[in-house]
């Protein structure tokens, strides 16, 4: 514990939904939900408009639409939430070189060792400074809490929601968290807390009287230990401003069932290919490739593999993760897969019997497709240049460029020679689009062959919805815009 509260807790307010809000005008202040979208989505962030209707996080998105019927249900976006977040940490980083990320919205700071606060008065100082930086910066706002532990500083910012700053002076702490619920220390959950409940201690004062030894005995000796310390609101862990990653990985929760094993093969593959691009872009590589699985019944599975050495190529995790699938019984039904790397390491040793093994696969599948151009050149060529199927060959369906993408139709139709018609494209509410002749928009829904448009910016007054065809040629997917510091009168139209 510090004499003095120079230990900072920032938390973004509401994070997700107040990006949303910020970047569309016409949602300020109403209820915004951010998550999946899908029959079996989950809510990511709810705005405190929305909270009123009893909406949280991890809340499935079904009951969410249940409490909160005419909320605007949006996708993540998560390329601008992280643009947004670097703003943020690099206001923090000029604050001290010791800041350690939680989240995206969420970081501890050691002012002392930045040299900008030492006691109570510069701390404060510096947490409003800090609160009005943000909001220039990004147009949001973010609590602060500030002691002298991590524990306590972080007790503070939660209290201190949304939009405020909490100061807990050294000295008070007992005082201050004696009449809190058990549930507001770190680690009590859910279960702990009900345990606890049973047990006649709802605060943090019955539990600090209940005393260490009981504690003990009721939930073990390492989290009764911990439990009681908390109580007393003794903490000693420093601000740690690099935290290693222990794995990466990517899963999918599907709308239906998956029961085609070569679908599931498919998604697998999939994944692997995504959890290796978040791999080398973190600058790692991983020596243990973990599959997840989790069926009908809600039972989940993990299978992993240990390679002889850390790697970053699609090639080998694909291989790894189809033979871990082979050892999985997916026979009544997939609802979630998911590919993860652990063991990381910042160098790459390949497994070299898998590089064997992908050597040969590529000679094979060349030596297969020579002997095919010597049949029949033309048409194995044209479909592999363009994605289309020669004159009189079926062509395969041109999917839709995923979310709000673009779709390609194929040059050639059927036996017939007919063009077959694109498929229809996707627009997801809450994403980013950009018209020929209104400028950038974000849709609102979609549906019927048509999507549903609101036209505005950041710092535009709420803007004109306006409906047009999926595939009106002067509609496109656009990039998040930047929440601060541009303006288009396009918007008003």
């Amino acid at each position: 514990m510090r004499a003095a509260p120079t230990i900072l807790h920032l938390d973004m307010d509401a994070f997700y939904a107040s990006v949303e809000q910020a970047s569309k005008p016409s949602l300020r202040g109403k209820a915004v939900i951010v998550g999946g979208l899908g029959p079996r989505g989950v809510v990511a962030t709810a705005s405190y408009e929305a909270r009123r209707f009893g909406v949280h996080s991890a809340m499935p998105t079904a009951q969410a639409r249940r409490l909160c019927p005419n909320g605007a249900y949006l996708i993540p976006r998560f390329r601008l939430y992280q643009a947004v977040s670097e703003v943020v940490m690099g206001l923090l980083r000029e604050l001290s070189p010791l800041v350690e990320p939680l989240s995206l919205d969420e970081a501890f700071v050691d002012l002392e060792a930045g040299g900008t606060a030492f006691d109570s008065e510069s701390a404060r100082e510096t947490g409003e400074r800090l609160r009005a930086d943000i909001r220039a910066a990004t147009g949001l706002s973010g609590s602060v809490g500030l002691a002298g532990s991590k524990m306590l500083a972080k007790v503070a910012s939660e209290e201190a929601k949304p939009a405020g700053l909490l100061l807990i002076e050294p000295g008070t702490e007992r005082e201050l968290l004696a009449p809190m619920s058990v549930r507001t220390l770190p680690g009590v959950g859910p279960v702990t807390g009900e345990h606890l409940r049973r047990a006649g201690i709802t605060t943090v004062g019955e539990l600090a009287e209940a005393g260490e030894d009981e504690l003990v005995r009721m939930v073990g000796r390492s989290h009764g230990v911990g439990l009681y310390r908390m109580a007393l609101g003794l903490d000693d862990r420093p601000v740690v401003a690099e935290r290693d990653a222990k794995s990466v990985s990517v899963e999918d929760t599907f709308d239906v069932d998956l029961h085609d094993r070569v679908r599931i093969r498919t998604e697998v593959q999939r994944l692997a290919d995504r959890c290796v691009q978040r791999l080398r872009g973190s600058g790692h590589s991983g020596r243990t490739i973990v599959l997840k699985v989790r069926r009908y019944d809600f039972s989940t599975l993990t299978r992993s593999e240990t390679l002889r050495g850390p790697t970053d190529d699609p090639a080998v995790v694909r291989e790894a993760a189809a033979r871990l699938l082979e050892a999985v019984d997916t026979t009544g039904g997939v609802r979630l897969l998911g590919v993860g790397v652990t063991g990381l390491a910042d160098y790459t040793q390949e497994d070299l019997f898998a590089q064997s093994m992908a050597a040969q696969e590529a000679a094979a599948a060349a030596e297969a497709a020579a002997g095919a151009a010597g049949e029949g050149a033309t048409a194995a060529v044209g479909q592999e240049a363009d994605g289309t199927a020669g004159a009189g060959a079926p062509a395969g369906p041109a999917g839709p460029g995923g979310l709000g993408g673009p779709a390609e139709a194929p040059e050639a139709g059927g036996p017939a020679g007919e063009p077959e018609q694109a498929p229809e494209r996707r627009w997801a509410a809450g994403s980013d689009v950009l018209h020929a002749v209104y400028g950038p928009g974000w849709v609102q829904g979609s549906g019927v062959g048509r999507v549903t448009v609101r036209f505005e910016r950041p710092g535009s007054p709420p803007g004109r919805v306006r409906t047009f065809r999926v595939d009106d040629p002067e509609l496109e997917p656009s990039d998040p815009l930047p929440l601060v510091g541009q303006e288009d009168p396009r918007t008003t139209r």
